[in-house]
């Protein structure tokens, strides 16, 4: 599989060829992180490529947006402080300064994160940390894939 994808993220969402998307929910896609240096990040993207702020979703698509950035981040949060005991914490941060379209990081952080890096903002990392092959996200992140899902599954899921 090429990379393709990367260029139109949501079309290829909505078409089912994105490999990052782990789950649609109601107001996007909840996709794991190109990178995974941090083993858990994810990212949840809006379902219309044309919005570019939270403030352009009417009311309902925006609660419906924050709803889901909130259950992918506990997904995470339940799925990394299963599977690390060092798990600290999630950032939840909506930026939009790169992509134009609207979407939501989701960080998990640890303690075993360099102690100059820990405390501050994930985008303080060297770029080299960004570009590392070794971080990119492939076949050995599939349990972690799976798991997330599968709590995402848990928390969207009618009671």
């Amino acid at each position: 599989m090429t990379d393709d994808w990367r260029q139109d993220r949501i079309g290829t969402a909505l078409r089912g060829e994105n490999p990052t998307v782990l789950r649609r929910l109601d107001a996007g896609f909840a996709v794991i992180g190109d990178v995974q240096f941090l083993p858990g990040y994810s990212v949840l993207l809006v379902d219309d490529p044309a919005v570019e702020r939270l403030s352009e979703l009417p009311r309902a698509r925006r609660q419906a947006f924050l709803a889901g950035m909130d259950a992918l981040g506990e997904a995470v949060e339940r799925t990394c402080r299963r599977l690390d005991p060092a798990f600290r914490r999630v950032n939840l941060e909506i930026l939009g300064n790169t992509d134009p379209f609207l979407h939501a990081h989701v960080w998990p952080r640890y303690d075993w994160e360099p102690p100059e890096l820990v405390g501050g903002p994930v985008w303080l990392y060297p770029a080299e940390r960004w570009r590392d092959g070794r971080h990119a996200v492939g076949p050995r992140h599939a349990a972690l894939r799976e798991a997330i899902g599968e709590e995402l599954d848990r928390l969207t899921s009618p009671a």
